[in-house]
């Protein structure tokens, strides 16, 4: 919880800075951008991701930018006798910089809600906890013409809590579509 307060924080007060400036004269539909990615796979393995985001462009270059997002994941295994199955749902705050037109950083605090110990036996009970992760990195956008554009990115979990999604894995990539960004 202190967590997704501090990142509130930021956000709030890079908003608030902003909202002094009244030379600012973009419309307010210039200001923001919308986004995210879609994953589907099905079959034997079954993958759903859905992460939808929304952001704030927060100087006048449009090249800083603060948002929120939401997460679920849905994934089941069919290959084992009891298949298994695993969902997560949860919440972002980011902030974005384009230091140059087609690249960009990006640090994120990604709350998620997961089934605790989810790799001990199958029959365990397994309850739900929110696990937070620090995600830094950064990437490429490239526009598709109008306001929208398609991004890469590739991200590191910092802090590798144990119930991490990421928990141990290297660089996660990344993809996803943009309106306004």
């Amino acid at each position: 919880m202190k967590q997704f307060i501090l990142a509130l924080g930021i956000t709030v007060l890079a908003l608030a800075t902003n909202a002094q400036d009244t030379k600012d004269t973009r419309p307010f539909s210039e200001r923001i951008w919308f986004g995210g990615g879609v994953g589907l796979s099905f079959g034997t393995l079954t993958a759903i991701t859905l992460d939808p985001m929304a952001a704030y462009k927060v100087d006048q270059e449009g090249k800083f930018s603060v948002g929120v997002g939401g997460s679920y994941w849905y994934f089941r295994d069919n290959r084992f006798a009891d298949p298994y199955a695993f969902t997560a749902y949860g919440y972002r705050t980011f902030t974005r910089y384009r230091f140059i037109e087609q690249a960009f950083a990006h640090v994120e605090f990604l709350h998620m809600n997961v089934e605790g110990n989810r790799f001990g036996p199958f029959s365990e009970i397994k309850p739900r906890i929110w696990v937070p992760h620090l995600l830094v990195g950064g990437g490429y956008v490239q526009p598709m013409g109008g306001r929208g554009s398609i991004f890469l990115q590739v991200l590191f979990d910092v802090w590798q809590d144990p119930n991490s999604i990421y928990y141990g894995r290297g660089p996660i990539f990344g993809g996803g579509f943009g309106i306004g960004f």
